[in-house]
């Protein structure tokens, strides 16, 4: 394997920012200084201006494999994945077949072992009636199990709280929610049937998908955590009242019960309803500019964890039909991180804390092994980013097998320019290196 030395770059790690060299040998880091001599025969990259991060941990998508593939699938995904800083995922069980027998979900491994580029896990699914094979989860090699609260795709919406109390007091994995109060969402979406028929205008889907139907749940999963000492993390938050739901108080290390924030509850509005329709409709819904200001104020005091995408590809087709039709999700992988760094210039975050968030966290909230760290001993999972490089997102220079991105028009003044997967050069210049690198995630638990 190659090895690399990355020269003179604003190498950021556990809150600081340091000018320095990275050393790369065989997949890993093998020293971090301030100057570093080597041989002639390492590669050298002159990172002289730009950060050098580790590489963002999502921990949550949904790349479509198996049963979805004309959306997106595991080879598109993590390609757009790399090309946007994203070294390692977590991808969801509501593929088809679900995700909700451990031989299925270890074909998803298997497929992921021969296509992906970044690095890979993938999340165990709950159901009504699948507890014995949840209980047969590896935490070991496994990130965790997924339930959704609401409705979902196949027979993945876990409804019955004698259910949802034995799984949350049988199993010692890292429970994560997808939580949306499906009795509340069906009683507002009746009283706009009602008034539109199935033509409504898409700028009500966050009253549909309410402030109220998110605190509902959340309060609900937070409250049996509680009483069963379970494991839980509340993925996609989206209201500023859920917020209150959370603490600040004790290390992240500590917490039993932590929350995820994504990118386009960071960034888009209500208001963006009008020009974007159903290209932003996601579930939990893109809700008010004070949401979203609730959610900046949290994750800045560490009530929220985590930043995420929720990546979710659907077509041009599919996303252009009328709002009932239309399915919720949207691909956003690619442009994660450079909104993040457009945000710390506008002032709302810090480039130590966008890596805290999209690497750091992660990695202890998982527990993940040797990764979402520049540091000597450490997988070399890194991305260099040029912050001084103005482009804008086009269908021309979209990855996403689906051809299309909410962000297209955006102007961003930051660029991945690099993009190493276990030490591997996945990345350089608008130029992906056709060789699947990714690994197995593995945990310490």
């Amino acid at each position: 394997m190659t090895q690399y030395l990355i020269k003179n770059g604003k190498v950021v790690n556990e809150g600081t920012t340091t000018v320095s060299d990275v050393l790369i040998e065989n997949g890993f880091i093998t020293k971090v200084a301030p100057s570093i001599e080597v041989a002639d025969n390492v590669t050298v990259i002159d990172a002289t201006g730009k950060y050098v991060i580790p590489g963002m941990i999502d921990d949550q998508v949904h790349f479509r494999e198996p049963g979805l593939t004309h959306k997106g699938d595991i080879e598109s995904e993590s390609r757009a994945a790399i090309a946007g800083g994203i070294t390692s995922f977590i991808e969801q069980p509501n593929t088809v077949p679900n995700a909700v027998t451990q031989e299925i979900l270890e074909e998803k491994y298997q497929i992921a072992s021969t296509k992906s580029f970044a690095n890979y896990s993938f999340m165990m699914g709950g159901t009504n009636d699948n507890l014995e094979e949840l209980l047969k989860t590896n935490p070991r090699n496994v990130a965790g199990i997924k339930l959704f609260l609401g409705s979902s795709t196949g027979n993945m919406l876990v409804d019955r709280q004698d259910v949802l109390e034995k799984i949350f007091s049988s199993t010692s994995l890292l429970i994560a929610v997808h939580a949306e109060d499906e009795g509340t969402i069906k009683a507002n979406l009746a009283k706009y049937k009602e008034e539109f028929g199935e033509d409504i205008p898409v700028k009500y889907h966050p009253i549909i998908r309410s402030e109220e139907a998110c605190y509902i749940s959340s309060s609900k999963a937070i409250e049996l955590a509680k009483k069963t000492g379970a494991r839980l993390h509340v993925f996609h938050v989206s209201t500023a009242k859920e917020t209150e739901l959370f603490r600040n108080d004790i290390p992240l290390k500590d917490k039993k019960i932590t929350a995820e924030v994504c990118v386009h509850h960071l960034w888009f509005t209500d208001k963006d309803y009008d020009t974007k329709g159903n290209f932003i409709k996601w579930n939990p819904a893109v809700k008010t500019e004070a949401d979203r200001d609730g959610l900046w104020k949290a994750l800045l005091d560490d009530r929220i964890d985590v930043i995420a995408t929720d990546h979710a590809p659907h077509t041009l087709e599919e996303k252009s039909k009328a709002y009932m039709s239309a399915p919720s999700g949207g691909p956003l992988v690619q442009h994660a991180l450079v909104s993040l760094f457009e945000a710390s210039k506008q002032g709302k975050i810090s480039v130590e804390k966008i890596v805290e968030k999209t690497a750091h966290n992660p990695a202890i909230l998982f527990q993940v092994e040797k990764r979402g760290y520049v540091k000597e001993g450490y997988h070399a999972d890194i991305a260099i980013i040029d912050t001084d490089y103005k482009w804008e997102v086009s269908k021309e220079n979209v990855l996403y097998k689906c051809g299309w991105s909410p962000f297209e028009g955006q102007e961003f003044s930051s660029k991945i320019t690099h993009t190493f997967v276990n030490g591997f050069l996945a990345y350089e210049n608008d130029k992906v290196n056709e060789q699947h690198q990714g690994q197995r995630l593995l945990f310490v638990r």
